[in-house]
């Protein structure tokens, strides 16, 4: 038998139709007209030869860009390289902190006193007193590379921020599960090794996508210890023509690396909305 659609609904799905249209054709103008607002704004702002001139240079964007990207690898590799390791630093943070029991309380109270310290202490300080005080005490076996030191500043910072987005999926597992988990035979450690973890690890992906996208950022500041990523590269450049274009470039390079990162963070986030909304 086949399916007829009511006048009714015919209708209904007409008028949905226009309804889209309607909202497409207005968010596109008023978006012109915001744009051509703006453009007429700044270029018609008496300083806009001398800015156009100094932020936004064809010639030594094309000079920087090659530069700049060569530099960009090197933040990509502390991304990289560092995300993994805070990951699971933050983990193991985590972990202590929901330890139950009074023999584990000093690992819960060091674990505390270490993600509330890091917490609370700018990057740019930690970078600055890791990265030049570390190689000042001449301890031997500790390197002395920049960018090995700046990766340890930025392992410590996030591990911190990390290990409270671990700690909030522990925690907002329901008891009972850990409950069921035990009658079953599981100890402690099984329970949350197969039950807790991976259900707690699924609801944070959207944030530690978020702090991922932080430390992508946040890697240009290890340019402060001398390190000649996409940001020192581009001061290099500056430094020689006195034009920040290569600036602009840089920012642009790192936005054009984060919005993909930022567009994965959302899908994962509605990803997570419908699922628990089919629960």
């Amino acid at each position: 038998m086949t399916y007829t659609p009511s006048g009714t609904q015919l209708a209904r799905l007409r008028y949905r139709r226009r309804a889209t249209v309607r909202s497409a054709v207005l968010a596109t103008v008023s978006t012109l007209v915001v744009v051509v607002v703006l453009y007429v704004v700044v270029t018609g702002a008496p300083g806009w030869p001398r800015t156009r001139e100094t932020f936004f240079s064809w010639r030594y964007a094309r000079e920087s860009f090659p530069l700049v990207l060569e530099g960009l690898w090197l933040n990509i590799r502390l991304m990289l390289g560092c995300g993994v390791v805070i990951l699971a630093l933050g983990l193991l943070l985590a972990i202590l902190r929901t330890l139950k029991g009074p023999v584990f309380f000093p690992l819960r109270a060091l674990a505390a006193a270490y993600t509330d310290f890091f917490r609370g202490l700018p990057l740019v300080i930690c970078l600055l007193v890791v990265g030049f005080g570390v190689p000042a005490l001449r301890l031997s076996g500790i390197p002395g590379d920049p960018v090995l030191l700046g990766g340890a500043a930025l392992v410590l910072t996030y591990s911190a921020y990390v290990a409270e987005v671990f700690r909030a999926g522990i925690e907002s597992i329901h008891p009972s599960q850990r409950a069921a988990s035990r009658s079953l035979g599981l100890g402690a450690a099984q329970t949350m090794r197969y039950v807790v973890l991976p259900q707690a690890v699924r609801r944070v992906v959207p944030p530690l996508l978020n702090d991922l996208v932080s430390l992508q950022k946040d890697t240009g500041l290890v340019s402060l210890l001398g390190v000649v990523d996409a940001v020192y590269a581009a001061q290099i450049v500056t430094g020689r023509t006195f034009n920040y274009t290569p600036f602009v470039v840089a920012g642009l390079v790192f936005v054009a690396l984060t919005i993909p990162m930022t567009r994965l963070t959302d899908w994962a986030t509605g990803r997570l909305a419908r699922r628990q909304g089919n629960a």
